[in-house]
């Protein structure tokens, strides 16, 4: 209690409050630019974070996850045009009606939805998080073994609908994570006499690369150039009637409930829960056929549960170090480069840090409602971006700030190579996601393999001992079978309907 205390009080200092409303102005502007996404805009604020509070560097990244991540339906509904793939389903019945000159309305519903679904998930995190990380205490190294394994497993969730090449992404993150010094014999691996490699593939220059300098090379070569025609003139009132939200509030909830749980699941992700949701919507709806020609239930429910997977992602994230989705293993970077290690003791160890991130949540949910009511027509805006002034203007970015991150070079060729290595992915319809999740994970699954061996001496049956152990095998075969019987159940809804 008197961490959270401690923390309601760093919340309301200026320079907290000012951090917070910028964090939420960059995060709406970088979600509402399509070819840019919440990773991105979080990757690249990692470097401005080096001379912050760990406090205020965590309050910075929180409110850009959250506000990107509803600055995308913005031009999702004006302009067809999502700015992050968690808005595409919000395109469905969006765009209908701004075409019908109920853009405003649109926007006000997915504003009022994304608040709701928000802040239910900050409360999942304020409430769960705690509990699950003294139960994490209990975890020795064989289970978090199997932990490991668990999230790895879940990459088929970002694989893109091709596990086969998530798999081969990871297995490209595993292959980088082995880099570097042997913890436990102190030999170089892989180095190839770089000094700079001695301690591993720096997370920084991976993600910056990965995930905005491929990009930026997109826009650069216009492939992925973000000019989107006319935006739809709105009118009328942007909050939706008390009456309209009432009659979506089972669908807000349900929608948030979808989005938390989701987005605790380790390889899950917003777009994965918006289309869930808004096939759940579709599905209990009375009128199913009123969806995708302007239902404004169609709106509410996948922006809902997207904006309920920041707070769901981060629990995993805090509690056992695994990455829910691309922007958390960001996330766990910003952490490290902080000196916060992700785990059960982060809870006690800095405690009033935590907490001063999972409630400047709150707050950043209700700032970015507050600046959406006003700013929305605004923000469309920024699609008219040039996309030969945005490209090389991130890639600047990109270079300077992995070079701030150890004064090096070697850094700054890290970032570019990382970067081509994106865009030919990209190209090829590799995701980069599973990579960047490897490359986090890779460390800590063979830390404690071999701690656990150690501990038996070689004998592999100390996997086989632990009722935490049996449980967590429990859940890697309810993943794993999963995908198999939604396959059949679909197969059988198609030959009933034919």
């Amino acid at each position: 209690m008197e961490a959270i205390l401690a923390a309601a009080a760093n919340i309301f200092d200026p320079s907290t409050l000012l951090v917070l409303a910028i964090g939420t102005v960059v995060g709406l502007f970088v979600g509402a630019l399509p070819g840019l996404s919440s990773t991105m805009g979080v990757a690249l604020c990692i470097p401005i974070t080096f001379g912050m509070d760990p406090a205020n560097a965590l309050v910075l990244l929180g409110a850009i996850y959250t506000s990107s991540v509803f600055g995308g339906s913005i031009t999702a509904i004006l302009l067809r045009t999502p700015g992050t793939d968690a808005s595409i389903a919000t395109t469905f019945d969006g765009y209908p009606m701004a075409q019908r000159g109920e853009g405003a309305q649109a926007i006000g519903m997915a504003l009022v939805a994304s608040l709701i679904g928000g802040v239910f998930s900050v409360c999942v995190l304020l409430f769960v998080a705690p509990p699950l990380s003294r139960l994490a205490l209990l975890f020795g190294p064989q289970e978090y073994v199997y932990l490991t394994i668990f999230g790895m497993i879940s990459i088929l969730g970002v694989s893109g609908g091709n596990p086969t090449k998530a798999f081969i992404s990871a297995a490209l993150g595993l292959l980088l994570a082995t880099v570097g010094f042997d913890l436990f014999t102190g030999y170089p691996r892989l180095t190839f006499g770089q000094d700079e490699l001695f301690e591993g593939v720096p997370l920084l220059p991976a993600l910056i690369g990965i995930f905005s300098v491929s990009q930026a090379i997109s826009l650069c070569t216009g492939e992925a150039d973000i000019g989107a025609g006319n935006m739809i003139k709105t009118k009328g009132r942007t909050l939706p009637a008390w009456s309209v939200i009432r009659r979506c509030g089972r669908t807000l909830f349900k929608s948030s409930l979808i989005g938390s749980a989701i987005g605790i699941l380790p390889g899950a992700g917003t777009s994965v829960a918006a289309f869930i949701s808004y096939d759940e919507a579709r599905r209990r709806s009375k009128t199913p056929e009123a969806f995708g020609k302007g239902e404004i239930e169609g709106v509410a429910a996948p922006e809902a549960a997207n904006n309920a997977v920041t707070g769901g992602s981060l629990v995993p994230a805090l509690t056992l170090g695994i990455p829910g989705n691309a922007v958390t293993a960001v996330f766990i970077g910003g952490l490290t480069i902080h000196g916060l290690v992700p785990g059960p003791r982060l809870f006690t160890d800095h405690a009033e840090i935590v907490y001063t991130l999972i409630l400047s949540l709150f707050l950043a949910n209700l700032a970015f409602a507050a600046l959406g009511l006003f700013a929305a027509p605004w923000v469309a805006r920024v699609v008219k971006v040039p996309s030969a002034v945005l490209g090389p203007t991130i890639i600047v970015f990109s270079v300077i700030g992995s070079y701030a991150l150890r004064n090096s070079l070697f850094d700054v060729w890290l970032v570019l190579g990382f970067g081509v290595l994106g865009y030919f992915m990209e190209r090829w319809r590799i995701p980069g996601a599973p990579l960047v999740i490897a490359l986090v994970l890779g460390p800590i699954l063979e830390t404690n393999l071999r701690r656990s061996l150690q501990i038996s001496g070689g004998d592999w049956m100390i996997f086989f001992t632990s009722p935490l152990s049996y449980a967590i095998m429990a859940l890697i075969v309810l993943t794993l079978a999963y995908p198999i019987f939604a396959r059949r159940q679909q197969k059988k809804r198609e030959q009933a309907a034919s």
